[in-house]
């Protein structure tokens, strides 16, 4: 029983860490410019090593690219009772997470966004990070399904929700560009359950 207090200590102070990388790593990005914010002054500014740095990101990228919201939101489809189908129980897990962000939140991801678009480098790899998530959202599919972690109608079914939320997000940002995103990819989730019906009753 009292060895998991030490474990969630730990565990709340690396959280904090980490946060306060990503936090005056965004705040120099956008005050000085992405290219021109080195790993030395993030590490500075955050008041760690460098070594500390890299243990939580592996690359400048990353601090930027990095979607934290992502093994939650996996976590939660996996726990979705059985009788749920796909694409409702991804509904639900992802609104169990976004649901539970405060204004603040929304307001680093809305600026993280912002910066992934503006910066040329980080867009493409960007764009990698779909073909990631694609593949995680498939093989819990397919998991809940009882199906082969690969399979095929999983990965694909994954692969339509995942554009189905690129399509119902503004300016191609991502799905969490705002509280009000939900109306417009529930919207659309309707239409990848009921065959991609064209016209206004979707």
């Amino acid at each position: 029983m009292t060895s998991s207090l030490p474990t969630g200590l730990r565990e709340r102070k690396k959280a904090k860490t980490r946060a306060a990388i990503r936090a005056h790593a965004m705040r120099l990005f956008e005050e000085q410019g992405y290219a021109a914010t080195t790993v030395d002054q993030i590490a500075e500014a955050a008041d760690v090593s460098q070594s500390t740095f890299f243990r939580y990101f592996p690359t400048k990228e990353e601090v930027v690219l990095t979607d934290d919201y992502d093994p939650p939101m996996i976590a939660e489809l996996r726990a979705q009772p059985p009788d749920v189908g796909p694409v409702e129980a991804i509904r639900r897990s992802i609104r169990a997470i976004y649901d539970q962000l405060t204004p603040e939140e929304w307001d680093q991801e809305g600026r993280r966004q912002l910066l992934i678009q503006s910066v040329p480098e980080l867009r493409a790899r960007n764009a990698e990070q779909y073909a990631r998530i694609i593949g995680l959202l498939g093989s819990a599919v397919a998991e809940r399904a009882g199906l082969p972690a690969d399979d095929f109608s999983s990965r694909v079914l994954a692969g339509a929700v995942i554009g189905a939320a690129l399509a119902a997000a503004p300016h191609g940002l991502s799905p969490a560009s705002g509280p009000d995103y939900f109306d417009r990819f529930e919207r659309a989730l309707r239409l990848v359950e009921g065959g991609f019906p064209l016209g206004p009753q979707a």
